[in-house]
């Protein structure tokens, strides 16, 4: 082997280390922010030496944290998170005016932009009402169905439409049907989904366009479906409205702003 094969050897030997150890902090969540280290093996299906080699790193670099219930988040990722929260989380104003939506409507509000072939939720307002619907900043939904989908999909070009149908559950020729969608939410200066992803929740969708007037962003309310009726569809479309021209109007911008 010359010393060419050797470094890529090395490099693919490094890649999956690193993906392996992402692996393993991917486990962890906040409905089990401890695990075990059988628990790491079974979910990964690596080898107990690899796994112990692999947490034993994590822990010298402090992402992980051994405690009698299991690993935990170590206190290196507080600095990481801390970082992403700062670069991440949107201006003040803009965090208040969808408090303010969500006060009026009683709805949840989401702000979502585009990511490749997903949507990213980059902010939320939970409605204070029992029975909500919930997407949480940093989840990343499909863009084959949605409200949102619609509005951040206007001026797609058709091959990114023929790939995310292709990962869709209804095929490519579902490409047609987003296009469709994007048009006549482009018409009307708003989309609304009915059960297209999740059985029994309705979202309405408003562009927030950036500096050159481009959809930087789609603000959404969404809920159980009974709570929107045609008149509630109408009314919550004016508010969101409303409020995406203010976010415009104030310059919005973030990390997933398009460059251009």
């Amino acid at each position: 082997m010359d010393s060419t094969e050797q470094e890529q050897t090395a490099e693919a030997t490094g890649v999956r280390s690193v993906r392996r150890a992402l692996d393993i902090l991917g486990l962890l969540t906040e409905d089990q922010p401890t695990v075990t280290l059988r628990e790491i093996v079974d979910a990964t299906g690596l080898a107990k030496t690899t796994v112990v080699r692999l947490v034993q790193t994590l822990e010298q670099c402090g992402l992980l944290w051994d405690t009698p219930a299991g690993y935990t988040a170590g206190p290196g990722l507080w600095r990481w998170a801390h970082l992403a929260h700062t670069s991440w989380e949107l201006p003040r104003e803009t965090r208040k005016l969808m408090r303010e939506l969500v006060a009026e409507q009683q709805e949840t509000a989401n702000l979502f932009m585009l990511r490749g072939l997903h949507r990213v939720c980059v902010a939320q307002q939970e409605s204070p009402q029992p029975l909500r619907h919930v997407v949480r900043v940093g989840d990343e939904l499909p863009l084959w169905a949605g409200a949102s989908s619609k509005i951040l999909l206007r001026t797609a070009p058709d091959g990114l439409l023929h790939r995310i149908a292709a990962g869709s559950p209804h095929g490519e020729g579902h490409a047609r049907q987003l296009r469709l969608w994007a048009d006549i939410a482009a018409e009307q200066g708003f989309a609304v989904s009915r059960g297209e992803r999740d059985e029994g929740l309705t979202a309405v969708a408003v562009p927030v366009l950036g500096r050159t007037g481009a959809v930087v962003a789609a603000l959404s309310l969404s809920g159980p479906s009974h709570r929107f009726p045609e008149s509630a569809v109408q009314r919550f479309a004016t508010a969101l409205g409303d409020v995406a021209r203010q976010m415009s109007d104030q310059g919005f911008d973030h990390p997933l702003s398009p460059t251009k």
